[in-house]
């Protein structure tokens, strides 16, 4: 198969427009981009909440309005909802809401205890973002909230930030908990305990990977955002870009929309023989339940 499913991250829960003035942050503006990066080639669209502060939310209203707009007029659309947002401080009971109440088809879940962050400034002569990120406290919590995707037909986008949650995954896939072909994103190239976003880190990762596995990469900062991208289809991964995870279109020059960080990605992707497939193909290829 030479089709790829493209994700386009639209907006995150940290970076806002301090970071880019083009960065999405109210329902409308989500909506707006979330529109052109399907229209440029994205199949799925993964998404955050943000206030009208424009910091993150857990509101499954805003969730919803934001679902709407964007299914309304491209009806097609993969939805896949973020319980992420750890990193912001929302409780992990609210951001799990959007699974019951709302039924994407996909939905983020990390798998993990949690992460240390930050790193060290040489020139400063501190740490810089120095933190801890709670995400689970305990494997049974784990199973818990995977059970909670399971029971609502939620496929569960498995967010792997380095090789000892794959423990995790297989032992959870152990309990019956997922439905194949799992669905694992390795997210890479944040500072702190994260693994580093290089090729012979991914291959590293892949080679770990069980058979009933689709992946795809994270890669956070413009400096590998695009790089990576002519690895991960060599090595038969899908694709995601957008500016939760990187708001530069290219050295120096921020990205106008997620629609223009789409469609570099949409070239890079024809250019190495592959084409972005559609809802309707990537639904069959990770055997969603709207195939």
């Amino acid at each position: 198969m030479n089709k790829v499913a493209v994700t386009c991250a639209l907006t995150g829960a940290q970076q806002g427009k301090e970071a880019n003035p083009n960065l999405p942050e109210q329902p409308d503006e989500i909506i707006a981009q979330g529109i052109e990066a399907v229209d440029a080639g994205a199949a799925i669209l993964h998404i955050h909440a943000r206030d009208t502060a424009g910091k993150a939310a857990a509101d499954v209203e805003i969730f919803r309005t934001i679902t709407e707009g964007i299914t309304t007029a491209r009806p097609d659309t993969v939805i896949n909802l973020t319980t992420g947002g750890a990193v912001a401080g929302l409780p992990l009971e609210d951001r799990v809401k959007v699974v019951p109440e709302l039924k994407p088809e996909i939905a983020s879940y990390s798998v993990g205890g949690g992460a240390l962050l930050g790193r060290y400034d040489k020139r400063q002569g501190q740490w810089v973002n120095d933190r801890f990120v709670p995400l689970f406290a305990s494997h049974g919590e784990l199973e818990r909230v995977a059970r909670i995707f399971q029971e609502h037909d939620v496929r569960p986008e498995l967010e792997v930030y380095h090789a000892g949650m794959l423990n995790n995954v297989e032992d959870l896939d152990a309990l019956g908990v997922f439905d194949h072909p799992m669905l694992i994103n390795f997210v890479t190239g944040i500072p702190g305990e994260i693994t580093k976003s290089t090729v012979k880190n991914l291959v590293f990762l892949v080679d770990q990977l069980p058979d009933n596995a689709v992946w795809q990469v994270t890669s956070i900062g413009a400096r590998n955002h695009f790089r990576m991208v002519g690895a991960v289809l060599a090595m038969g991964g899908q694709v995601r870009v957008g500016m939760e995870d990187n708001v530069y279109i290219g050295p120096g020059e921020l990205a106008s929309s997620n629609g223009q960080i789409v469609e570099r990605a949409v070239r890079i992707i024809r250019e190495v023989g592959f084409e972005p497939a559609s809802p309707a193909e990537t639904r069959e290829l990770l055997k969603l339940r709207g195939a």
